[in-house]
């Protein structure tokens, strides 16, 4: 499966500008609301440590790219215009921006931790950050309810057999979220709630709707423009408050990034995306440096731009993606090359599902999985681990 990480937050909030830090294509950018309408998809990649070095190998990658031992494996990034309050009720872009934002499985909530961008995404100053952190969820939950709501009226309006469950009705209601009637059974029993909806009431609709968007669309916060005084003082006093202990909030510089990255193009400095440090190449005028050493100290303080970390904290972090090397147990390697590819699959991924990523025909055919560390052979429902080489051993 292609990953797709969801960019969303208000206008004005550097949005756009994070969108292309990480991926180096060139959509508008601009401090005025909506310059963004519809939604930019780009590539942008997660680091992997390659498992070409663990054979004494050097990998031939197909997609992304390996630098120094670190494999760059893409992953989709879409820029989802159109968040302001009141988006599920259809102001803004309103249901275009709920339906793009449905197709990304992780979001990256860009947050102007500056304060200089007001709820509309007009310019102002000491406007409090918590207060986008929390419309964005309250825009969620509020579009989470209204489905839940017609799940409820789906379940009510159909005859009361005995069989009739109502995490069936809701599976069926939000199979859009891309969940099931498992999960969602697990979630209103950890809610602490009867599995029927007639002892419900509103604030337990409110809280189960919320739970479910909380486990369907995890939110990773991107606090952008923190190479600003003002920025820096608001994560103090947030990251500090209890109420935002179920967030990861990642300090970033979207303007930082592409920065080092157009300079890196240009040989003026020699960057990797996600580290923490650079070096300067050329000679440039004491300005230039100025600039380049007042980002070497934001990325020392906070350990990189934070764009880098904020797609992988997305991936790896929230939904414990790992990454999957087809391997070959024997040391032969066809003429196409070594290590070629890495796969990112879900954390439940079995030695089947990888034959079945692979293709149809291969999952079809799969007799069993060889892991190619230890040489062993492993059955079909062996659950893989992060950086695992696999050979599928198939009748097709």
């Amino acid at each position: 499966m292609s990953y797709k990480i969801g960019l969303v937050g208000k206008p004005s909030v550097g949005k756009s500008s994070f969108f292309n830090a990480a991926t180096m294509n060139d959509v508008p950018e601009g401090a005025y609301p909506f310059t963004t309408i519809d939604p930019s998809v780009g590539e942008a990649y997660a680091r992997v440590e390659c498992a070409a070095p663990d054979f004494e190998e050097e990998c031939t990658p197909t997609t992304g790219y390996c630098d120094h031992g670190m494999r760059f494996v893409p992953t989709k990034l879409v820029d989802v215009a159109g968040l302001i309050p009141g988006a599920h009720e259809g102001k803004g872009l309103g249901n275009q921006f709920l339906t793009d934002l449905n197709e990304a499985d992780v979001l990256i909530h860009i947050v102007d931790f500056s304060g200089k961008t007001d709820a509309e995404g007009e310019p102002t100053e000491g406007h409090d950050p918590r207060d986008d952190i929390e419309f964005l969820e309250n825009e969620l939950d509020m579009w989470y309810l209204e489905i839940l709501e017609k799940g409820i009226e789906r379940y009510n309006g159909k005859y009361q057999a005995e069989e009739l469950k109502i995490e069936v009705e809701l599976a069926e209601q939000m199979s859009a979220f891309r969940t099931n009637k498992d999960e969602l059974k697990q979630i209103i029993l950890r809610c602490d709630l009867a599995l029927d909806p007639d002892e419900w009431d509103a604030d337990d609709r409110e809280q189960l709707a919320r739970e479910i968007r909380k486990v369907t669309k995890p939110i990773i916060i991107a606090a952008n423009k923190m190479d600003t005084p003002e920025a820096q003082a608001n994560y103090e006093e947030i990251t500090a408050d209890p109420e935002y202990e179920h967030l990861t909030i990642i300090p970033a510089s979207a303007h930082a990034e592409k920065a080092l990255k157009k300079a890196d193009e240009q040989d003026v400095v020699s960057y990797r995306p996600g580290e923490a440090d650079f070096e300067i190449l050329k000679d440039i005028s004491a300005e230039q440096e100025k600039g380049l050493e007042q980002i070497r100290e934001f990325m020392q303080a906070h350990d990189g731009t934070g764009v880098q970390q904020a797609l992988e904290a997305a991936l790896f972090s929230e939904l414990s993606v790992k990454a999957i090397f087809p391997g070959t147990a024997n040391g032969k390697w066809d003429e196409k090359g070594k290590f070629r590819d890495c796969f990112l699959l879900p954390d439940y991924a079995t030695a089947e599902d990888f034959a079945y990523h692979l293709h149809t025909d291969i999952g079809d055919g799969f007799l069993h999985a060889i892991d190619c560390r230890s040489k062993r052979q492993v059955g079909a429902d062996r659950e893989l681990s992060h950086r695992d080489v696999i050979e599928i051993i198939s009748t097709n």
